[in-house]
């Protein structure tokens, strides 16, 4: 059979420019939603009587047919048929004969591979979403465990204050429900029904878009017809909302790569999920979190490349419109490869709790309390500001900390200190008294981890 478009052409195409041209190999995996697509518009040919409804029945039912053969493996796609759309409506035709050629009545390639891409991208934002709740649930039961486990929190990379792990797991929660959130506006903006706008102006023949949105599940339709079939805003707002995904992953990745190191030793990360050194036998790296931490690259590539070949398309449909598929395709593939990897990576990681406290000792992360506890003395904070630098300096200077100075040392720089400096400067004590909203104190983290499992309940 030639092109289903080959009427106006006297000559075949070239073989290279069929596969150059070709879209088969990357778009096949749309075939449900193509088919499934084309079953609602074909119902609707019938319904309004733009077709015979025998002929409209007969579309339907064997495009089942042929959608239970592709999934049992008994169909096979050809490339000169260029894409997914072309190969099943040349399958339907070799299978009803004329019957078929019916079925793209009022219908343009534009306006269905728009809707085939937008079906396939609302399935798969609700599977990423699964993931991420996912995700969330496995760190908010990691927290759980560590309302009480201080380590230090950093500013610059540089020992600041102590926190607790909890309140450190919890602020990537954070992170993640806002990907998630991000991903259900993208969702609202992927809904809208393309098809109808045909090639690009709509068609004389009396469609019911409403009909066919509520057959596919969409909540509205595209309001004009020229959008319809050129926009890919969907495409890119997906992307980058992927792109800020894989950020929040790789930084977290950065983190885990870190912890893990013998100068932190925080954390040691499952077995599974680390690789050795093929000369150096001491070696455990964390080749997975590398891995995801260098794929963020890639998903950020997707996003560059999808809003370069957009930006100079006049109106409406053009060929480089096909580039989105790939880019969307595997920016989705990617995250859905990162994230249940990078979550079964924590749930397994083993936590350091005396590490972690020893280095939260370190590092002068108190001296602001210290200051507090002065400021709570009468001393403006100025003042006590420039007190606890000196007596860090003293610090440094005799190799020693906050925690093991003399009395008589606190009086030698202020005579405003009493034994009560002691009890305000430990770590735990620096922790409990965070007890503002949002803050590290148990009492927060354990109202935030209940927060969390409410928003996981509602989703």
């Amino acid at each position: 059979m030639g092109k289903l478009w080959g009427g106006r052409f006297t000559q075949s195409t070239d073989t290279f420019t069929d596969h150059f041209h070709s879209s088969i190999g990357f778009d096949s995996r749309m075939y449900e939603e193509d088919i499934t697509g084309s079953m609602a518009h074909a119902t609707m040919l019938g319904k309004q009587d733009i077709i015979p409804k025998a002929d409209a029945d007969l579309i339907v039912k064997t495009l089942g047919e042929i959608l239970t053969d592709i999934k049992d493996g008994k169909i096979s796609f050809d490339e000169k048929a260029e894409d997914i759309h072309m190969n099943i409506e040349t399958i339907l035709i070799s299978r009803i004969g004329d019957v078929g050629k019916k079925l793209h009545t009022g219908r343009s390639r534009n306006d269905q591979v728009a809707l085939d891409t937008r079906m396939y991208t609302k399935k798969e934002i609700l599977f990423l979403q699964n993931l991420i709740k996912e995700l969330v649930a496995t760190l908010n039961h990691l927290a759980e465990q560590h309302t009480e486990t201080i380590l230090p929190g950093y500013t610059h990379l540089q020992r600041a204050q102590p926190v607790t792990l909890a309140h450190h797991l919890l602020a990537y929660i954070e992170m993640f429900k806002r990907d998630y959130d991000r991903l259900s506006d993208a969702y609202k903006r992927t809904n809208v029904l393309p098809l109808g706008s045909g090639a690009l102006a709509t068609t004389t023949y009396p469609l019911d878009r409403s009909f066919v949105a509520e057959q596919l599940g969409f909540a509205g339709i595209c309001a004009n017809s020229i959008d319809g079939v050129s926009d890919r805003d969907f495409c890119v707002e997906v992307i980058s909302d992927l792109s800020i995904l894989m950020m929040h992953l790789s930084r977290f990745c950065e983190e885990i790569i870190l912890w893990s190191s013998h100068e932190f030793h925080f954390i040691e990360l499952s077995d599974a999920y680390s690789t050795g050194s093929s000369i150096m036998p001491q070696k455990k790296n964390p080749d997975m979190a590398e891995l995801i931490r260098g794929k963020t690259g890639r998903v950020y590539g997707h996003l560059m490349g999808i809003l370069t070949v957009l930006k100079g398309l006049p109106l409406a449909y053009n060929k480089d419109m096909q580039e989105d598929k790939e880019s969307l395709f595997d920016a989705i593939d990617t995250v859905k490869m990162c994230l249940p990897v990078f979550t079964a990576m924590l749930a397994t990681m083993t936590v350091k709790k005396e590490s972690m406290e020893n280095a939260a000792k370190g590092g002068f992360t108190n001296a602001t309390d210290a200051a507090d506890w002065l400021v709570k003395q009468g001393v403006p904070f100025r003042d006590a500001h420039g007190i606890i630098g000196r007596l860090v300096l003293y610090c440094i200077a005799h190799n020693t900390n906050l925690d093991d100075l003399s009395l008589e040392e606190y009086q030698a720089i202020s005579p405003v200190f009493n034994e009560s400096i002691y009890d305000a400067i430990s770590v735990k004590k620096c922790v409990e008294a965070r007890n503002v909203f949002g803050g590290p104190s148990p009492s927060m983290t354990k109202a935030a981890i209940a927060a969390n499992k409410d928003f996981l309940k509602q989703q």
